[in-house]
């Protein structure tokens, strides 16, 4: 089964995956023009006509309280929209701490401040995959 995971924010889409379902890799960013969900929903459906996976985890970023704020239901209503458009089904991931895990994973490999920037969406992609990959082995579900 191939797998692709999904970072979404406000001007970038961090893009990882995994062909094997036990190690997720990164693979590119996507940016768009500031909350433009369009051209942002256009550039990953491209993005997934080319890879054609079976399965798409979704990053969502739920409030610390497990509430689902603004940017929680956005990534619902996009992760929606793609599975409406691609037939690809779309998981849901909570995605809190991924990105905080990603600058101390990235920080740890003294990867460099300049290039943490262009890495960072990727890595948090990466994290919400084997978070969503852990859970489907472990029989967790969000």
């Amino acid at each position: 089964m191939k797998y692709v995971s999904l970072d979404l924010g406000s001007v970038t889409c961090g893009i990882a995956k995994s062909d094997t379902g036990f190690l997720a890799s990164p693979v590119k960013t996507i940016r768009f023009k500031p909350d433009d969900y369009d051209e942002a929903i256009d550039r990953i459906e491209e993005y997934l006509a080319e890879e054609k996976p079976d399965v798409i985890v979704m990053g969502y970023p739920l409030l610390e309280n497990d509430d689902e704020g603004p940017r929680a239901q956005l990534s619902k209503e996009v992760a929606k929209v793609i599975e409406r458009e691609t037939g690809i089904p779309v998981f849901l991931q909570d995605e809190r701490y991924t990105t905080k895990d990603s600058e101390e994973f990235l920080i740890g490999a003294n990867v460099s401040r300049k290039k943490r920037k262009k890495v960072i969406d990727q890595q948090a992609a990466v994290r919400i995959l084997e978070y969503y990959l852990n859970n489907q082995r472990n029989g967790k579900r969000l």
